[in-house]
Protein backbone atom coordinates (compact mmCIF):
# COMPACT_ATOMS: atom_id res chain seq x y z
CA UNK A 1 0.00 0.00 0.00
CA UNK A 2 2.67 2.27 1.29
CA UNK A 3 5.51 0.92 -0.73
CA UNK A 4 7.75 3.62 -3.29
CA UNK A 5 8.63 0.89 -5.38
CA UNK A 6 5.95 -1.79 -6.84
CA UNK A 7 7.46 -4.28 -8.48
CA UNK A 8 10.30 -5.53 -6.26
CA UNK A 9 8.05 -7.12 -3.55
CA UNK A 10 8.93 -4.92 -1.08
CA UNK A 11 5.01 -3.64 1.01
CA UNK A 12 2.94 -6.63 -0.77
CA UNK A 13 1.95 -9.90 0.89
CA UNK A 14 3.97 -12.80 0.44
CA UNK A 15 3.02 -15.55 -1.57
CA UNK A 16 3.89 -18.21 1.21
CA UNK A 17 2.77 -16.84 4.85
CA UNK A 18 5.54 -16.05 7.24
CA UNK A 19 5.53 -18.38 10.07
CA UNK A 20 5.42 -15.51 13.39
CA UNK A 21 3.23 -15.49 16.51
CA UNK A 22 -0.10 -13.85 16.23
CA UNK A 23 0.46 -9.70 16.91
CA UNK A 24 0.71 -8.81 20.71
CA UNK A 25 -0.40 -5.76 21.96
CA UNK A 26 1.96 -3.07 21.48
CA UNK A 27 4.26 -2.09 24.07
CA UNK A 28 3.36 1.63 23.50
CA UNK A 29 -0.12 1.40 23.67
CA UNK A 30 -0.95 -1.06 26.87
CA UNK A 31 -4.95 -1.39 27.30
CA UNK A 32 -5.50 1.29 30.57
CA UNK A 33 -5.86 -0.43 33.74
CA UNK A 34 -9.45 0.23 35.60
CA UNK A 35 -9.36 2.58 38.37
CA UNK A 36 -9.79 1.42 41.96
CA UNK A 37 -13.19 2.63 43.26
CA UNK A 38 -12.14 3.68 46.45
CA UNK A 39 -13.77 5.84 48.93
CA UNK A 40 -13.66 9.80 47.79
CA UNK A 41 -12.50 12.13 50.45
CA UNK A 42 -14.43 14.81 48.94
CA UNK A 43 -17.22 13.95 50.84
CA UNK A 44 -17.02 14.09 54.45
CA UNK A 45 -15.28 11.22 56.26
CA UNK A 46 -16.74 9.31 59.35
CA UNK A 47 -13.81 9.72 61.86
CA UNK A 48 -13.88 6.65 63.86
CA UNK A 49 -12.18 7.44 67.36
CA UNK A 50 -11.93 3.69 68.37
CA UNK A 51 -10.50 2.50 65.72
CA UNK A 52 -6.60 1.16 66.12
CA UNK A 53 -4.04 2.82 64.71
CA UNK A 54 -3.08 0.60 61.28
CA UNK A 55 0.55 0.21 60.45
CA UNK A 56 0.23 0.74 55.95
CA UNK A 57 2.55 -0.84 53.60
CA UNK A 58 4.38 2.17 51.51
CA UNK A 59 3.83 1.67 47.84
CA UNK A 60 7.15 2.06 47.39
CA UNK A 61 8.23 -1.15 48.96
CA UNK A 62 5.59 -3.30 47.31
CA UNK A 63 6.34 -5.63 44.69
CA UNK A 64 6.45 -3.97 41.17
CA UNK A 65 4.03 -5.59 38.76
CA UNK A 66 6.31 -7.20 36.28
CA UNK A 67 6.52 -7.18 32.73
CA UNK A 68 4.58 -9.65 30.59
CA UNK A 69 7.56 -10.67 29.20
CA UNK A 70 11.48 -10.19 30.03
CA UNK A 71 13.38 -9.81 27.20
CA UNK A 72 16.54 -11.77 26.68
CA UNK A 73 20.37 -9.21 26.32
CA UNK A 74 20.71 -9.20 22.79
CA UNK A 75 23.81 -9.54 20.69
CA UNK A 76 25.55 -7.75 17.83
CA UNK A 77 23.72 -9.99 15.21
CA UNK A 78 20.72 -9.13 16.55
CA UNK A 79 21.34 -5.57 15.65
CA UNK A 80 22.81 -6.03 12.43
CA UNK A 81 20.08 -7.47 11.66
CA UNK A 82 17.89 -4.57 12.90
CA UNK A 83 19.51 -2.05 11.18
CA UNK A 84 19.81 -3.97 7.77
CA UNK A 85 15.63 -4.34 8.01
CA UNK A 86 15.15 -1.05 8.98
CA UNK A 87 17.47 0.65 5.96
CA UNK A 88 14.94 -1.79 4.01
CA UNK A 89 12.13 -0.09 5.40
CA UNK A 90 13.04 3.45 5.22
CA UNK A 91 14.17 2.70 1.49
CA UNK A 92 10.81 1.21 0.98
CA UNK A 93 7.88 3.06 3.14
CA UNK A 94 5.86 6.16 1.86
CA UNK A 95 6.55 8.34 5.72
CA UNK A 96 4.01 10.85 4.22
CA UNK A 97 1.38 8.47 4.18
CA UNK A 98 2.13 6.76 7.08
CA UNK A 99 1.69 9.57 8.75
CA UNK A 100 -1.89 9.60 7.87
CA UNK A 101 -3.25 6.52 9.58
CA UNK A 102 -3.60 5.91 13.44
CA UNK A 103 -1.08 4.05 15.67
CA UNK A 104 -2.75 1.04 15.48
CA UNK A 105 -2.94 1.10 11.77
CA UNK A 106 0.35 2.66 11.44
CA UNK A 107 1.70 -0.57 13.12
CA UNK A 108 0.00 -2.77 11.38
CA UNK A 109 1.29 -1.92 8.24
CA UNK A 110 4.77 -1.73 9.47
CA UNK A 111 4.56 -5.33 10.39
CA UNK A 112 3.29 -6.38 7.24
CA UNK A 113 6.06 -4.86 5.37
CA UNK A 114 9.06 -5.89 7.45
CA UNK A 115 7.97 -9.40 7.41
CA UNK A 116 7.90 -9.06 3.63
CA UNK A 117 11.39 -7.58 4.14
CA UNK A 118 12.37 -10.76 6.11
CA UNK A 119 10.91 -13.01 3.78
CA UNK A 120 13.15 -11.80 1.21
CA UNK A 121 15.79 -11.33 2.52
CA UNK A 122 15.69 -14.91 3.92
CA UNK A 123 16.15 -13.91 7.34
CA UNK A 124 16.27 -16.83 9.66
CA UNK A 125 15.04 -15.65 13.37
CA UNK A 126 13.14 -17.49 15.66
CA UNK A 127 9.82 -16.84 16.32
CA UNK A 128 10.16 -14.46 19.47
CA UNK A 129 13.30 -12.74 17.99
CA UNK A 130 11.37 -11.80 14.91
CA UNK A 131 8.10 -10.39 17.17
CA UNK A 132 10.98 -8.47 19.23
CA UNK A 133 12.23 -7.37 16.04
CA UNK A 134 9.11 -6.27 14.81
CA UNK A 135 7.95 -4.39 18.03
CA UNK A 136 11.50 -2.60 18.53
CA UNK A 137 10.61 -1.01 14.14
CA UNK A 138 7.59 -0.23 15.01
CA UNK A 139 8.92 1.82 18.21
CA UNK A 140 11.73 3.32 16.12
CA UNK A 141 9.30 4.80 13.40
CA UNK A 142 6.29 5.61 15.23
CA UNK A 143 7.75 6.01 19.19
CA UNK A 144 10.86 6.90 20.98
CA UNK A 145 12.52 3.37 20.50
CA UNK A 146 13.88 1.30 23.24
CA UNK A 147 11.86 3.51 25.74
CA UNK A 148 8.68 2.92 24.06
CA UNK A 149 8.38 -0.51 27.26
CA UNK A 150 9.66 1.70 29.85
CA UNK A 151 7.26 4.19 28.94
CA UNK A 152 4.47 1.83 28.91
CA UNK A 153 4.98 0.74 32.87
CA UNK A 154 2.84 2.17 35.17
CA UNK A 155 5.07 1.02 37.77
CA UNK A 156 8.24 3.03 36.48
CA UNK A 157 8.66 6.21 38.59
CA UNK A 158 12.07 7.45 36.75
CA UNK A 159 14.01 6.42 34.00
CA UNK A 160 18.16 7.57 33.68
CA UNK A 161 19.68 6.59 30.20
CA UNK A 162 23.75 6.61 31.07
CA UNK A 163 25.12 6.61 27.52
CA UNK A 164 24.17 4.00 24.57
CA UNK A 165 24.75 1.07 26.62
CA UNK A 166 23.11 1.66 30.30
CA UNK A 167 19.58 2.27 31.12
CA UNK A 168 18.75 2.54 34.85
CA UNK A 169 15.03 2.53 36.23
CA UNK A 170 13.72 3.38 39.92
CA UNK A 171 10.50 0.97 40.79
CA UNK A 172 9.25 0.80 44.03
CA UNK A 173 10.92 3.67 45.69
CA UNK A 174 14.45 1.61 44.53
CA UNK A 175 17.00 2.16 41.60
CA UNK A 176 17.60 -0.80 39.11
CA UNK A 177 19.25 -1.45 36.30
CA UNK A 178 17.31 -2.48 33.26
CA UNK A 179 17.96 -4.78 30.25
CA UNK A 180 16.92 -1.88 27.26
CA UNK A 181 20.49 -0.26 25.40
CA UNK A 182 20.12 1.76 22.45
CA UNK A 183 22.49 0.58 19.23
CA UNK A 184 24.83 3.28 20.06
CA UNK A 185 25.02 7.00 20.95
CA UNK A 186 23.83 8.27 17.52
CA UNK A 187 20.17 6.60 18.14
CA UNK A 188 20.12 7.56 21.48
CA UNK A 189 20.67 11.58 20.89
CA UNK A 190 18.07 10.97 18.06
CA UNK A 191 15.25 10.03 20.21
CA UNK A 192 16.61 12.68 22.49
CA UNK A 193 15.76 15.06 19.45
CA UNK A 194 12.85 13.76 18.65
CA UNK A 195 11.65 14.02 22.55
CA UNK A 196 12.44 17.64 22.46
CA UNK A 197 11.16 19.34 19.22
CA UNK A 198 7.65 17.96 19.97
CA UNK A 199 7.45 21.16 22.61
CA UNK A 200 9.67 23.70 20.05
CA UNK A 201 13.03 23.04 21.29
CA UNK A 202 16.29 21.77 20.38
CA UNK A 203 19.44 19.64 21.69
CA UNK A 204 22.69 19.70 19.70
CA UNK A 205 26.21 20.59 20.45
CA UNK A 206 25.18 24.35 20.29
CA UNK A 207 23.06 23.98 22.71
CA UNK A 208 23.58 20.42 24.64
CA UNK A 209 21.29 21.10 27.54
CA UNK A 210 17.66 20.97 27.35
CA UNK A 211 14.52 20.58 29.58
CA UNK A 212 11.25 19.41 28.04
CA UNK A 213 7.87 17.55 28.86
CA UNK A 214 6.60 13.99 27.22
CA UNK A 215 2.55 14.45 26.06
CA UNK A 216 1.28 12.67 29.04
CA UNK A 217 3.44 15.60 31.06
CA UNK A 218 6.76 13.79 32.25
CA UNK A 219 9.57 15.56 32.77
CA UNK A 220 12.50 15.31 30.52
CA UNK A 221 15.86 16.61 30.37
CA UNK A 222 18.65 16.28 28.57
CA UNK A 223 22.46 16.94 28.72
CA UNK A 224 24.05 15.94 25.80
CA UNK A 225 27.71 15.78 24.35
CA UNK A 226 30.57 17.55 24.65
CA UNK A 227 29.00 17.87 28.25
CA UNK A 228 27.87 14.55 28.75
CA UNK A 229 31.09 12.58 27.88
CA UNK A 230 29.94 9.06 27.78
CA UNK A 231 26.90 10.19 25.39
CA UNK A 232 23.62 11.93 25.83
CA UNK A 233 22.10 11.30 29.49
CA UNK A 234 18.28 11.17 29.47
CA UNK A 235 16.56 11.61 32.57
CA UNK A 236 12.56 11.10 32.46
CA UNK A 237 10.57 11.41 35.95
CA UNK A 238 7.37 9.66 34.64
CA UNK A 239 3.85 10.57 35.49
CA UNK A 240 1.06 7.76 36.61
CA UNK A 241 -1.49 7.02 33.82
CA UNK A 242 -4.07 7.11 36.77
CA UNK A 243 -3.65 10.24 39.10
CA UNK A 244 -3.35 10.21 42.06
CA UNK A 245 -5.96 11.63 44.78
CA UNK A 246 -5.57 12.11 48.50
CA UNK A 247 -7.74 9.39 49.09
CA UNK A 248 -4.82 6.98 47.42
CA UNK A 249 -2.59 9.19 49.24
CA UNK A 250 -3.86 8.13 52.56
CA UNK A 251 -4.14 3.62 51.42
CA UNK A 252 -0.65 4.54 50.78
CA UNK A 253 0.21 6.15 53.99
CA UNK A 254 0.92 9.40 52.88
CA UNK A 255 -1.05 10.80 55.46
CA UNK A 256 -3.79 9.83 57.56
CA UNK A 257 -7.92 10.24 56.57
CA UNK A 258 -7.67 13.15 58.90
CA UNK A 259 -4.58 14.81 57.72
CA UNK A 260 -5.96 14.26 54.50
CA UNK A 261 -9.33 16.56 55.22
CA UNK A 262 -7.79 18.94 56.59
CA UNK A 263 -5.36 19.44 53.71
CA UNK A 264 -8.62 19.50 51.71
CA UNK A 265 -10.31 22.06 53.58
CA UNK A 266 -7.19 24.29 53.81
CA UNK A 267 -7.33 24.02 49.78
CA UNK A 268 -10.69 24.89 49.79
CA UNK A 269 -10.54 27.91 51.82
CA UNK A 270 -7.99 29.45 49.22
CA UNK A 271 -5.09 28.98 51.97
CA UNK A 272 -1.38 30.10 50.12
CA UNK A 273 0.20 27.38 50.20
CA UNK A 274 4.06 26.57 49.43
CA UNK A 275 4.86 22.76 48.99
CA UNK A 276 8.16 22.07 50.38
CA UNK A 277 10.49 18.74 49.94
CA UNK A 278 13.82 17.09 48.11
CA UNK A 279 14.50 16.13 45.02
CA UNK A 280 11.80 12.85 44.02
CA UNK A 281 9.64 13.68 47.48
CA UNK A 282 6.35 13.88 45.72
CA UNK A 283 6.03 18.01 45.62
CA UNK A 284 4.31 17.97 42.29
CA UNK A 285 2.15 15.04 43.04
CA UNK A 286 0.98 16.54 46.13
CA UNK A 287 0.26 19.89 44.06
CA UNK A 288 -2.05 18.30 41.76
CA UNK A 289 -3.93 16.37 44.46
CA UNK A 290 -4.86 19.63 45.93
CA UNK A 291 -5.93 21.49 42.74
CA UNK A 292 -8.28 18.78 42.73
CA UNK A 293 -10.09 21.26 45.80
CA UNK A 294 -10.38 24.16 43.65
CA UNK A 295 -13.50 25.56 42.67
CA UNK A 296 -14.59 24.92 39.32
CA UNK A 297 -15.88 28.60 38.59
CA UNK A 298 -12.36 30.12 39.39
CA UNK A 299 -9.94 31.08 36.86
CA UNK A 300 -5.95 29.88 37.99
CA UNK A 301 -2.89 30.37 35.44
CA UNK A 302 -0.35 28.24 35.75
CA UNK A 303 3.72 28.89 35.46
CA UNK A 304 5.95 26.22 34.74
CA UNK A 305 9.49 25.83 33.56
CA UNK A 306 7.85 22.68 31.50
CA UNK A 307 4.17 22.23 31.97
CA UNK A 308 3.63 19.01 34.18
CA UNK A 309 0.64 20.43 36.27
CA UNK A 310 -2.84 18.57 34.98
CA UNK A 311 -5.70 20.37 36.42
CA UNK A 312 -9.06 19.54 36.05
CA UNK A 313 -10.92 22.49 36.61
CA UNK A 314 -12.57 23.93 33.22
CA UNK A 315 -11.00 27.65 33.35
CA UNK A 316 -7.05 27.05 33.33
CA UNK A 317 -4.53 28.83 31.28
CA UNK A 318 -1.62 27.55 31.32
CA UNK A 319 2.06 29.23 31.10
CA UNK A 320 5.44 27.73 29.86
CA UNK A 321 8.72 29.13 30.18
CA UNK A 322 11.07 29.64 26.99
CA UNK A 323 14.96 29.04 26.40
CA UNK A 324 17.04 31.62 24.93
CA UNK A 325 17.06 30.32 20.71
CA UNK A 326 20.40 29.72 19.62
CA UNK A 327 21.29 33.64 19.28
CA UNK A 328 21.14 33.80 22.61
CA UNK A 329 18.00 35.87 22.43
CA UNK A 330 13.52 35.17 23.20
CA UNK A 331 14.48 33.98 26.51
CA UNK A 332 11.02 34.23 28.67
CA UNK A 333 11.36 33.81 32.47
CA UNK A 334 9.51 32.69 35.57
CA UNK A 335 9.26 36.25 36.48
CA UNK A 336 8.14 37.01 33.03
CA UNK A 337 5.24 34.94 33.24
CA UNK A 338 4.11 35.41 36.74
CA UNK A 339 4.59 39.27 35.96
CA UNK A 340 2.33 38.81 32.88
CA UNK A 341 -0.48 36.52 35.05
CA UNK A 342 -1.35 39.44 37.13
CA UNK A 343 -2.71 41.06 34.02
CA UNK A 344 -5.01 38.49 33.06
CA UNK A 345 -7.36 38.36 35.70
CA UNK A 346 -6.56 35.55 37.33
CA UNK A 347 -7.99 34.07 41.03
CA UNK A 348 -5.34 31.53 41.97
CA UNK A 349 -1.60 31.68 40.55
CA UNK A 350 -0.13 28.30 40.60
CA UNK A 351 3.70 27.66 40.33
CA UNK A 352 5.06 24.86 39.25
CA UNK A 353 8.57 25.24 41.00
CA UNK A 354 10.14 28.23 42.84
CA UNK A 355 13.89 28.50 42.16
CA UNK A 356 15.07 32.07 42.40
CA UNK A 357 13.91 35.40 42.48
CA UNK A 358 10.73 34.70 41.12
CA UNK A 359 9.42 33.95 44.24
CA UNK A 360 9.25 37.95 44.78
CA UNK A 361 6.81 38.08 42.59
CA UNK A 362 4.99 35.16 43.44
CA UNK A 363 4.45 36.73 47.26
CA UNK A 364 3.35 40.15 45.95
CA UNK A 365 0.92 38.14 44.09
CA UNK A 366 -0.44 36.19 47.15
CA UNK A 367 -0.41 39.40 49.08
CA UNK A 368 -3.05 41.16 46.73
CA UNK A 369 -5.87 39.66 46.77
CA UNK A 370 -4.86 36.27 44.52
CA UNK A 371 -5.74 34.07 47.50
CA UNK A 372 -5.00 29.99 47.52
CA UNK A 373 -1.85 30.98 45.25
CA UNK A 374 0.36 27.46 45.25
CA UNK A 375 3.74 26.91 44.54
CA UNK A 376 6.16 24.08 45.45
CA UNK A 377 10.46 25.01 46.58
CA UNK A 378 13.31 22.77 47.25
CA UNK A 379 14.26 22.32 51.20
CA UNK A 380 14.07 19.99 53.68
CA UNK A 381 11.96 21.88 56.61
CA UNK A 382 9.52 23.96 56.90
CA UNK A 383 12.36 25.93 58.73
CA UNK A 384 14.33 26.07 56.15
CA UNK A 385 11.62 26.92 53.72
CA UNK A 386 11.12 30.13 55.03
CA UNK A 387 15.10 30.75 54.82
CA UNK A 388 15.24 29.63 51.24
CA UNK A 389 12.06 32.22 50.14
CA UNK A 390 14.27 34.79 52.09
CA UNK A 391 17.94 34.24 50.51
CA UNK A 392 15.65 33.31 46.59
CA UNK A 393 14.57 37.58 47.68
CA UNK A 394 18.11 38.45 47.86
CA UNK A 395 19.20 36.66 44.82
CA UNK A 396 16.87 38.73 43.14
CA UNK A 397 19.13 42.03 43.60
CA UNK A 398 16.49 43.31 46.23
CA UNK A 399 17.99 45.69 49.25
CA UNK A 400 15.12 44.95 51.49
CA UNK A 401 15.77 45.14 55.32
CA UNK A 402 16.16 41.31 56.45
CA UNK A 403 12.65 41.77 59.20
CA UNK A 404 10.86 43.72 55.70
CA UNK A 405 11.38 40.37 53.75
CA UNK A 406 10.34 38.45 56.40
CA UNK A 407 7.42 40.60 57.10
CA UNK A 408 6.25 40.11 53.41
CA UNK A 409 7.13 36.15 53.66
CA UNK A 410 4.74 36.08 57.33
CA UNK A 411 2.14 37.86 55.68
CA UNK A 412 1.57 36.09 52.13
CA UNK A 413 2.44 32.60 53.27
CA UNK A 414 -0.37 30.43 55.05
CA UNK A 415 0.60 27.00 55.41
CA UNK A 416 4.07 24.83 54.26
CA UNK A 417 3.70 21.77 53.37
CA UNK A 418 6.72 19.47 54.05
CA UNK A 419 7.23 16.01 51.91
CA UNK A 420 9.94 13.87 52.45
CA UNK A 421 11.12 10.93 50.58
CA UNK A 422 12.34 8.30 53.41
CA UNK A 423 15.45 6.49 53.37
CA UNK A 424 13.12 2.89 52.79
CA UNK A 425 12.06 4.44 49.32
CA UNK A 426 8.14 5.37 50.54
CA UNK A 427 6.86 9.25 50.95
CA UNK A 428 5.31 10.61 53.86
CA UNK A 429 3.97 14.64 53.93
CA UNK A 430 6.24 14.73 57.44
CA UNK A 431 4.56 18.06 58.89
CA UNK A 432 1.67 20.10 58.14
CA UNK A 433 2.72 23.71 59.72
CA UNK A 434 1.02 26.83 59.31
CA UNK A 435 2.88 30.50 59.34
CA UNK A 436 1.32 32.29 62.13
CA UNK A 437 3.25 35.66 62.05
CA UNK A 438 6.36 37.55 63.04
CA UNK A 439 7.63 38.25 66.84
CA UNK A 440 10.31 40.47 66.57
CA UNK A 441 12.66 39.74 63.93
CA UNK A 442 11.73 35.98 63.38
CA UNK A 443 8.90 34.27 61.79
CA UNK A 444 6.63 32.18 63.98
CA UNK A 445 5.48 29.21 62.84
CA UNK A 446 2.91 26.14 64.38
CA UNK A 447 2.93 22.32 63.38
CA UNK A 448 -0.96 21.11 63.00
CA UNK A 449 0.41 17.80 62.12
CA UNK A 450 4.36 15.85 62.35
CA UNK A 451 5.77 12.57 61.04
CA UNK A 452 7.61 11.02 63.81
CA UNK A 453 9.45 7.91 63.13
CA UNK A 454 9.38 5.40 65.84
CA UNK A 455 11.63 2.72 63.80
CA UNK A 456 11.59 -0.07 61.01
CA UNK A 457 10.27 -3.47 61.18
CA UNK A 458 12.33 -6.79 59.91
CA UNK A 459 12.41 -6.11 56.04
CA UNK A 460 13.91 -2.31 56.86
CA UNK A 461 10.32 -0.62 56.27
CA UNK A 462 10.23 2.57 58.03
CA UNK A 463 7.53 2.49 61.09
CA UNK A 464 5.91 5.58 61.78
CA UNK A 465 3.06 7.46 63.00
CA UNK A 466 1.44 10.97 62.01
CA UNK A 467 0.49 13.06 64.94
CA UNK A 468 -1.62 16.18 65.81
CA UNK A 469 0.51 19.32 67.76
CA UNK A 470 -2.37 19.80 69.49
CA UNK A 471 -3.36 22.92 68.55
CA UNK A 472 -7.03 23.33 69.16
CA UNK A 473 -8.01 26.40 67.21
CA UNK A 474 -5.42 27.33 63.91
CA UNK A 475 -4.57 30.45 62.68
CA UNK A 476 -6.61 30.40 59.64
CA UNK A 477 -9.57 29.39 61.65
CA UNK A 478 -11.35 33.29 60.70
CA UNK A 479 -10.68 31.83 57.05
CA UNK A 480 -12.49 28.75 57.60
CA UNK A 481 -15.12 29.95 59.18
CA UNK A 482 -15.99 32.22 56.16
CA UNK A 483 -15.93 29.06 53.93
CA UNK A 484 -18.44 27.57 56.04
CA UNK A 485 -15.25 25.07 57.06
CA UNK A 486 -14.84 25.68 60.74
CA UNK A 487 -17.35 22.18 61.66
CA UNK A 488 -15.65 20.08 60.11
CA UNK A 489 -12.25 21.63 60.55
CA UNK A 490 -12.86 21.38 64.35
CA UNK A 491 -13.98 17.76 63.79
CA UNK A 492 -10.77 17.06 61.85
CA UNK A 493 -8.82 18.38 64.87
CA UNK A 494 -10.63 17.00 67.59
CA UNK A 495 -10.09 13.35 65.94
CA UNK A 496 -6.57 13.68 65.34
CA UNK A 497 -5.82 14.60 69.07
CA UNK A 498 -7.83 12.06 70.39
CA UNK A 499 -5.76 9.53 68.13
CA UNK A 500 -2.66 11.15 70.05
CA UNK A 501 -4.06 10.22 73.33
Amino acid sequence: MFGKRGNDGFGRKPAAPVQTAPPAAPAALPASAPVSAGPEILAEPRLDHGQPRQQMTPPAMQAPAAPARRRPARDEDYYDTKTQVFSALIDTIDLSQLAKLDTESAREEIRDIVNDIITIKNIAMPIAEQEDLLEDICNDVLGYGPLEPLLARDDIADIMVNGSGQTFIEVGGKTVESEIRFRDNTQLLSICQRIVSQVGRRVDESSPICDARLPDGSRVNVIAPPLAIDGPALTIRKFKKDKLTLDQLVRFGAITPEGAVLLQIIGRTRCNVVISGGTGSGKTTLLNCLTRYIETDERVITCEDTAELQLQQPHVVRLETRPPNIEGEGEVTMRDLIKNCLRMRPERIIVGEVRGPEVFDLLQAMNTGHDGSMGTIHANTPRECLSRMESMIAMGGYTLPAKTVREIISGSVDIIIQAARLRDGSRRITHVTEVVGMEGDVIVTQDLVRYEIEGEDINGRIIGRHVSAGIGKPHFWDRARYYNEEKRLAETLDAMEKQVG
